[in-house]
């Protein structure tokens, strides 16, 4: 089989395309054979070498995909050979807290991950795609979908007439816009192009912001909620966001932290979270519990994943850069022969 490897040094140079035997599953493993997959800035980082974490190479990148089951081990029961799955960013973590995860078990580093031809999983570690979902729709739940989903719905008990404000216009936001408004929430997008306002505005935004006009958009936010504040922010940009977030949300509100789009840098004043008792907590994608349970919604909605642009698994250097560059609206789709 093909396979897409990340070997030692940085950049997107590193990757190569190199020929591995088809694996064979082990008790309790299933193997899949790759239909589609998706980009996460995770994966930019890692190929870039700008991780938080390093990881051995050779290694095959990215944690999201969707595939056939081809073969199983003996002892698998949860799925059965010719059953569609998506696999689990956190191969372990089944279900509960995040004390559950482990490090060692996330798929695209430091486990290899979805791009390749063929990929044996744990059993645990799969969970059934989406029917209504193409290849190409499906390969972008696990990441950014459960992650929203987790931070809305699983932790932060999402409920109808909510107002939930979404940072730009990545995987992550797209899916909590879309997730909010079908549990009856109402979203305050931001953004800094009026191209992108529009389109959220299209999928269902109720009011958008450009934060380059209005870098004190948490003023905006509260004109735009009657001086109250949003119930949650699905944050995504970093500590310069943040400061406007924390003034952007009602006392007793909700903000969950993703990302770092923004950089790493920045001052916080503890006593902003204190005085409006905020619940602020940080976001590790989500556990299998999660993603079954979104899927359920998913399935009962016909919800459709937004995707930004297409490319053929071989031309990965092209898509992460496409991804790098900013310019989509939604996910970022790798697309394998018969797909």
């Amino acid at each position: 089989m093909k396979a897409i490897i990340l070997d030692d040094g940085t950049g997107l140079e590193r990757l190569r395309c190199v020929q591995r035997p088809i694996p064979e599953p082990a008790r309790q493993q299933v193997v899949i054979r790759v239909k589609a997959a998706s980009l996460n800035y995770r994966d930019v980082e890692i190929a870039r070498g700008s991780y938080h974490t390093s990881f051995p190479t050779p290694l095959v990148p990215l944690s999201d995909g969707v595939g056939e089951v081809v073969a199983i081990g003996s002892d698998v029961t949860r799925v059965k050979v010719g059953d569609r799955v998506c696999g689990t960013f956190w191969q372990r973590w089944v279900a509960g807290g995040f004390e559950m995860a482990q490090a060692a078990y996330q798929l695209g580093g430091p486990l290899d991950g979805m791009l390749r031809e063929y990929a044996c999983l744990d059993e645990q570690g799969v969970v059934p795609a989406p029917a209504h979902l193409s290849h190409a729709e499906a390969a972008t739940l696990p990441c950014a979908a459960v992650t929203a989903w987790h931070s809305l719905v699983t932790e932060g008990a999402l409920k109808p007439g909510d107002t939930v404000l979404v940072q730009g216009t990545g995987g992550v936001s797209l899916f909590a816009l879309q997730f909010a408004l079908a549990a009856g929430a109402r979203v305050i997008a931001t953004s800094s192009s009026d191209e992108k306002l529009a389109q959220a505005r299209t999928l269902g935004a109720f009011a958008g912001i450009n934060y380059r006009r209005s870098p004190n958009w948490a003023e905006a936010v509260l004109e735009l909620t009657g001086g109250q504040g949003v119930d949650q922010v699905v944050e995504v940009g970093g500590p310069q966001s943040f400061a406007q977030s924390l003034h952007a949300t009602r006392r007793g509100g909700q903000i969950s932290i993703i990302g770092y789009l923004g950089g790493t840098e920045g001052a916080i004043n503890p006593l902003d979270i204190f005085r409006r008792q905020l619940r602020v907590r940080g976001i590790p994608v989500g556990s299998r519990a999660s993603f079954e349970a979104m899927n359920r919604a998913i399935s009962a909605t016909r919800l459709t994943p937004v995707i930004a642009r297409r490319f053929d698994w071989m031309d990965i250097a092209e898509a992460l850069a496409f991804l790098e560059s900013g310019t989509h609206f939604g996910k970022v789709v790798l697309e394998f022969p018969d797909s």
